[in-house]
């Protein structure tokens, strides 16, 4: 992302509402789309996780209580997607209830009822904390990764990496001693459409672990049944 006004330097910016009340539903994907962001919508958990997956949002807008899939359950499955921006709405306005919601993994809270100018600085508000975390220099240990620039540095010295490489190594670094599970690396390196198999995730992770100098594993940790974990 590169703007927050309804467009990144890719395309609008996608916003996912999920929610079971049709009113609310209408009036956001109404209101949304006025502000120049591009909508899709979901009123059930079944529907907001084929969605998530289809129509890849920036940012989901998402109750707590929907039928099928409960939102807890549906913002720790979007977890998975470290770049994804989870604002909750719901009418359950209780501090036990907003813990939950921010320990599921939501950037924000907004209570039932609730304003719509508001929901949309909220908004504005995350995808800011995104753009400052996205633009700045990316370091762990002797590795900086300059995502504005798309250069890697080692001890100092430039490394190439392919495409994937890079998208692997900066996923690492914004998950730093996060043990990363080989699906969830293959859905967010190389899509959730992709048809290979976590076979390639090892076999980056090896091209990888040689570009940064690491034969022993003991940069780039495997986490044996798991995944991998970057121990910086």
């Amino acid at each position: 992302m590169q703007r927050i006004d309804g467009v990144t330097e890719t395309g609008t910016f996608r916003v996912l509402v999920v929610d079971d009340e049709a009113h609310i539903v209408n009036f956001l994907r109404m209101g949304l789309t006025y502000e120049g962001f591009t909508v899709a919508t979901a009123e059930d958990g079944p529907s907001a996780l084929e969605q998530f997956h289809s129509f890849k949002p920036h940012l989901v807008i998402l109750d707590l209580m929907l039928p099928g899939i409960d939102g807890l359950d549906l913002a720790d499955r979007f977890r998975r997607d470290p770049d994804i921006l989870i604002i909750m709405l719901t009418a359950r306005d209780q501090v036990a209830d907003r813990v939950l919601g921010l320990k599921a993994g939501a950037d924000d809270y907004v209570v039932k009822p609730f304003d719509f100018e508001e929901l949309l600085a909220r908004i504005h508000a995350v995808a800011r904390r995104q753009l400052a975390t996205q633009d700045e220099i990316l370091r762990a240990g002797p590795i900086a990764l300059d995502h504005a620039r798309h250069t890697v540095t080692l001890d100092g010295n430039p490394i190439e990496l392919t495409l994937k490489e890079y998208e692997l190594l900066r996923l690492f670094m914004l998950n730093p001693r996060r043990v990363l599970p080989r699906q969830m690396i293959l859905d967010r390196v190389w899509g959730y459409d992709f048809f290979g198999n976590e076979n390639n995730v090892e076999v980056y992770v090896g091209y990888l672990r040689r570009k940064l100098e690491d034969p022993e594993h003991e940069l780039i940790q495997t986490v044996r049944g798991v995944g991998y974990r970057l121990n910086i």
